[in-house]
């Protein structure tokens, strides 16, 4: 059994994990072998937290189990109604060994907002907070050590109650696995291009894009094929009024010629950690940052006129990327690129890594 200090901001007293390790966990040397190049999403680790919820029990059996299959029955409320949200975060090894994570209070509030809006039990940040420390307990050597190497964290919820009602599930399920994740640029960040969707939308007024959940990626996956056959490496939406959205999986970032930082921002644009973060610094740099709605009509024109220099994209996975061409069905614009994004790139990397200090005190360490 596991337990850690009671959390002194919401009050609340741990939950005391079970933990059965897995008898046939990856020996050392088949660990090493898929560290050495882990790419993205494709290898697991050796343990997952589970943790159950239900009306009358709340959150109830926390524990650290073996990686597995899970079993559902066919009526779970998930295959029926896609009750279902997740997150995404790194841990981090730093130079002396130690692990961190960032701002992981963020994700676990925004993991609260996208319950709140899929009908599902919210979460507590602690709970959420210690779900990873438990995991990291016991997968540490899964942390990779490489330059841009981290372990991607995928915390997730989902109804498991079997029935065919439509209204929110009495009993959930939340999720924590793990997989080991090297640079997501080999040979050096490079711009990447967009397509612009014009015949499907990501969300809409009151929908669910504001939340994390996988209808608005299973919702992004066609346009995304779109993209891929017109030679484009990420699709961009626009909302009912022709403003921009957002990308498949990343938020966009426009940089005026006076300095200005600019951000779409709108009830259905996921808040993402990484921009808000990445505004931040920009911030502490002199820099004047606005969240606002930015017409497609503002990007193309700024970009035409030389009012915009720079546009960039960011999320989790790539921190940030220089958008270097924008296409749609009769246009093809070459997008400015600056020193700005890489620069707000090295500096937030550098942070995650322990290479800079943390003046906002974004870190927390995950073990020990």
């Amino acid at each position: 059994m596991t337990l850690i200090d009671s959390d002194p901001d919401t009050g609340l007293a741990p939950l005391e994990f079970t933990v059965n390790r897995n008898l046939q966990a990856k020996s050392a040397a088949e660990r090493e072998q898929i560290l050495a190049n882990p790419g993205f999403g494709t290898s697991f680790t050796d343990h997952m937290v589970d943790i159950c919820w239900s009306v009358g029990g709340g959150w109830h059996r926390p524990r650290v189990q073996p990686y597995g299959p899970l079993t559902l029955d066919p009526a779970a409320a998930v295959l029926h109604y896609g009750q279902e949200i997740f997150e995404g975060i790194k841990a981090y090894r730093h130079a002396d060994g130690s692990i961190h994570t960032f701002r992981p209070d963020q994700n676990g509030r925004r993991l609260q907002r996208s319950a709140r809006r899929l009908a599902l039990p919210e979460l507590p940040v602690s709970y959420f907070i210690q779900s990873l420390r438990e995991l990291i307990a016991v997968d540490a050597a899964w942390v990779p050590s490489g330059d841009d190497q981290s372990l991607y964290l995928r915390p997730f919820m989902f109804a498991k109650e079997a029935f065919l009602g439509v209204r929110p599930a009495h009993k959930v399920g939340y999720y924590v696995i793990a997989s080991p994740a090297g640079a997501y640029f080999k040979g050096g960040v490079q711009p990447v291009s967009i397509w612009l969707s014009e015949d499907y939308a990501r969300a809409g007024k009151g929908g669910t894009g504001a939340a994390k959940t996988g209808g608005n990626y299973a919702a992004s996956l066609l346009p995304q094929s779109e993209a891929y056959e017109n030679e484009c490496d990420q699709v961009v939406f626009l909302d009912q009024d022709r403003n921009v959205e957002e990308l498949g999986g990343m938020n966009v970032v426009f940089v005026y010629k006076d300095g200005t930082i600019v951000t779409p921002q709108s009830d259905s644009i996921l808040e993402g950690i990484t921009r808000d973060s990445i505004l931040q610094l920009a911030a502490d740099r002199g820099h004047k940052v606005e969240g606002r709605a930015v017409s497609f009509d503002e990007w193309r024109q700024g970009v035409a006129s030389g009012d915009i220099v720079e546009v960039f994209a960011c999320g989790t996975a790539a921190v940030v990327t220089p958008i270097g061409v924008l296409k749609g069905k009769d246009f093809l614009d070459e997008q400015p690129t600056g020193s700005l994004a890489l620069s707000l790139r090295e500096e937030l990397t550098d942070i995650q890594y322990g290479r800079r200090e943390d003046k906002h005190n974004w870190l927390v360490r995950l073990d020990g």
